[in-house]
């Protein structure tokens, strides 16, 4: 399997992106892998496989790398004598602003690059919070109950507390924050509000099970990866999800009855069809009182959720094999010549 790996990005999730890309490397080593690497400047770097490690990024040293553009079909890198193209399936591996946010894709789909990601739509539902309690009503899908604020209308909260406080478009826990007291929520909400202009507020469940499912579409048929049910305090936090980023090993499955692992396959369906196709995502779910709730969509999960995977590098041959297709758009000019005719031109 030949594949490019883009990650980097002008995102406050640019570090976690290179962690995953590295992890990446080690758990594909046996493939035909080229490494992407976007600037915050949005600047493309070919990264050569040796120099993946992370103080090429941190000391700058990517800069002396070949910079390459993008043409139809394909990422380049010219010369003066000679222009070499890689027109490999691209694995979008940008997480937060740029990766996740729709702008990668549409780029992508500009050029007519083949690519291995959630499509512009799927990112927007999935990126902003507010929109995937908003997927999440239109498509019938329980989820947390919420309040959305917004730092240019501020306004009281009315769920009881305590409540835990998210920015509206961000990954990874950055700007977090639970608030058991009152008199903690001012300064849980000017965290958030230095990531965002708005904020999700939704209740903190002590104690809640959660289990996490990822999957992509192969050919119309789903294909699951296993459940987990991850061992944490009172949530990931940053640090403990910038670790996790860098999990390569696989994980245990969660010991759940085949009634429950039905129920979250079936609403891992509801999220996954008619939207993101041709991207491998994770969702987050919990479960409170035998219902199952939606609590996050991953639309590019931390090292691509690789550990949930018995066969992650089957997963991405499968998806490799089966993207989406845009339909072309053939342009003959009729209109304008039988105005023209008919004006005798």
């Amino acid at each position: 399997m030949k594949l490019s790996i883009l990650f980097g990005g002008a995102s406050f999730e640019h570090e976690i992106s290179i962690v995953s890309a590295i992890t990446l490397k080690a758990k594909l080593d046996r493939h035909d892998l080229s490494f992407i690497f976007c600037d915050t400047d949005h600047t493309f770097y070919l990264i050569d496989a040796s120099s993946m490690k992370a103080t090429t990024f941190s000391r700058g040293e990517y800069k002396k790398m070949p910079v390459i553009n993008l043409i139809n079909g394909a990422f380049v890198q010219k010369s003066m004598f000679k222009s070499s193209e890689n027109r490999n399936v691209v694995l979008n591996l940008i997480h937060g602003a740029d990766g996740e946010d729709g702008t990668i894709a549409a780029l992508l789909d500009f050029y007519s690059i083949n690519y291995i990601g959630p499509r512009v739509s799927a990112s927007v539902f999935s990126y902003d919070k507010r929109y995937t309690k908003w997927l999440c009503d239109a498509k019938k899908i329980p989820s947390v109950s919420y309040e959305i604020l917004n730092h240019d209308i501020q306004k009281d909260i009315t769920l009881p507390l305590p409540v835990i406080v998210k920015p509206s478009s961000l990954g990874s826990s950055i700007g977090v924050s639970i608030v058991r007291e009152m008199s903690e929520l001012d300064y849980a909400l000017d965290t958030a509000y230095e990531y965002d202009t708005s904020v999700i507020v939704e209740p903190f469940i002590e104690n809640v099970k959660e289990y996490n499912l990822a999957g992509y579409s192969y050919k119309g048929e789903m294909k699951y990866s296993i459940i987990e049910e991850p061992q944490k305090e009172e949530f990931l936090d940053f640090e403990k999800k910038y670790m996790d980023f860098s999990r390569s090993e696989s994980v245990l499955k969660a010991d759940i009855s085949r009634e429950l692992e039905q129920k979250l396959k079936a609403m891992f369906d509801k999220v996954y069809k008619n939207m993101f196709e041709g991207a491998l995502i994770r969702c987050d779910f919990f479960v409170v009182d035998g219902e199952v709730l939606l609590n996050e969509i991953n639309p590019i999960p931390g090292s691509m959720a690789n550990y949930l995977f018995e066969d992650f590098s089957q997963a991405l041959e499968d998806l490799s094999s089966s993207l989406p297709s845009e339909k072309k758009i053939k342009v003959n000019y009729e209109y304008i010549h039988s105005i023209n005719s008919a004006k005798g031109k």
